[in-house]
């Protein structure tokens, strides 16, 4: 069973949420909340949802929303967001015995939230429990320390490893997505390659022979080395948001690999898609601290935690303007795909009788903490990347984020039209 395949509507919604410990995933929470407020003549929004990439505290809901759908939503605010996760964690820097944790890798190990995770909220379920479910697809992100790039949890990157997703824990892929490096230990990942007889994608060596492939292209053919036992018997794993704290690059990625006018979508999404809307929810806080006004600091773990923030914004930015031009080009290339079919290929892909090929529109939402209203934006970017947040402050991330949701100008269009 792989992932979800052909998961696109006439109307179809993807989302991409950020990290920031709860104070994202309260964040993405209330956007889901503000998508079922929105009626549509058949139900709410949370139908069109297809698509669903996260990183770090984001994947906490993705994954939930993946495995349990609009169910789960009424009780996801009190059995997890207000669950005390820190209560097993180590966190005090005063303590001798978790400095000498640091130096080995990390304050905590996996088993600190990780066993927390799947037994209070996946209840251990693992990818094929995931994959049982149409839609979404869900694509949670952690960032492979050694080479330096995304990893998704997707079936196409575990047969490198030759391994099975489907025996991988959720609760596992989360832990990885959210292990701030410091205060968690890398999560590990083995790599089979004793194991393996399905040939790499032919695409690597090509990679490797083109000279002016992209610097992105490159970066993904080093996981080639996972079937090189003399280089890779274990991956680590660390917070996806250290390389891509939205979990677009994998998206580009994915077109360019693939190299189709519709990538990464089926032909015959590229065929039944009227309308498809992405919603970027960036859940990062705007700068914070008093160390501007001083000669000195910041210092210590306060200045690796600043300068890891750093990079990890400046990414972020050119992460999103790229993939705002990608989704242009995207829109351009899937109609002139379209506009050159069969009327026989038409109706093989499922298209229906009145289908017009240029009647296709993407739409591109930005929700970010510093383009809402002023009293929540000033509440929630008080509010610290945590494990564990008082009841109010949860409060304010989600209704926050549900009224920014419901104010975006492009949900209010994509709403619009596809009610015509």
């Amino acid at each position: 069973m792989d992932a979800p395949q052909d998961i696109l509507g006439e109307n179809t919604i993807a989302l991409s949420f950020s990290g920031g410990g709860l104070r994202a995933a309260a964040f993405a929470h209330g956007v889901l909340r503000a998508l079922k407020e929105t009626k549509t003549p058949t139900g709410d929004l949370l139908d069109d949802i297809g698509f669903i990439s996260s990183v770090s505290g984001g994947s906490l809901v993705a994954a939930h929303f993946g495995l349990h759908g609009r169910e789960g939503l009424d009780g996801f605010r009190e059995n997890v967001l207000l669950r005390d996760f820190e209560a097993d964690m180590r966190l005090s820097l005063g303590n001798p015995s978790n400095l000498l944790r640091i130096f080995g890798g990390g304050l905590n190990a996996r088993e600190e939230f990780g066993d927390s995770l799947d037994k209070h909220v996946f209840h251990g379920a693992t990818f094929a429990d995931l994959y049982k479910h149409r839609k979404p697809d869900v694509r949670i992100h952690a960032t492979d320390l050694y080479n330096r790039i995304p990893f998704p949890f997707i079936p196409r990157v575990f047969s490198i490893l030759c391994s099975d997703i489907r025996s991988y824990s959720v609760a596992d892929a989360v832990v990885a997505s959210m292990a701030v490096p410091v205060v968690f230990a890398p999560v590990v990942v083995r790599a089979y390659p004793e194991n393996c007889n399905e040939p790499l994608p032919a695409l690597f060596q090509k990679i490797r022979d083109d000279p002016d492939a992209s610097r992105v292209l490159k970066a993904a053919e080093h996981m080639s080395s996972y079937r090189d036992p003399t280089k890779v018997k274990y991956l680590k794993l660390v917070d996806g948001g250290v390389t891509d704290n939205f979990g677009l690059g994998t998206i580009a990625v994915s077109r360019a690999i693939m190299n189709t006018p519709y990538a990464p979508m089926t032909e015959r999404d590229a065929v039944k898609v009227r309308r498809l809307l992405f919603i970027v929810v960036d859940a990062s806080r705007g700068p914070s601290g008093d160390w501007t006004m001083q000669e000195y600091g910041p210092g210590g773990v306060d200045l690796a935690v600043i300068a890891g923030d750093a990079a990890t914004d400046a990414s972020s930015r050119f992460a999103a303007d790229a993939f705002g031009q990608m989704v242009r080009d995207w829109q351009e290339s899937l109609v002139s795909f379209r506009c050159g079919l069969k009327a026989e290929d038409v109706a093989r892909l499922g298209g229906p009788k009145d289908w017009q090929c240029a009647d296709v529109r993407f739409y591109l939402a930005f929700l970010s903490i510093d383009r809402l209203d002023p009293a929540y934006r000033s509440k929630i970017e008080a509010i610290p990347t945590r494990l564990t947040l008082p009841v109010e402050q949860i409060d304010d991330a989600i209704e926050g984020a549900r009224r920014g949701t419901l104010a975006l100008p492009r949900l209010r269009q994509y709403v619009f039209e596809r009610m015509k």
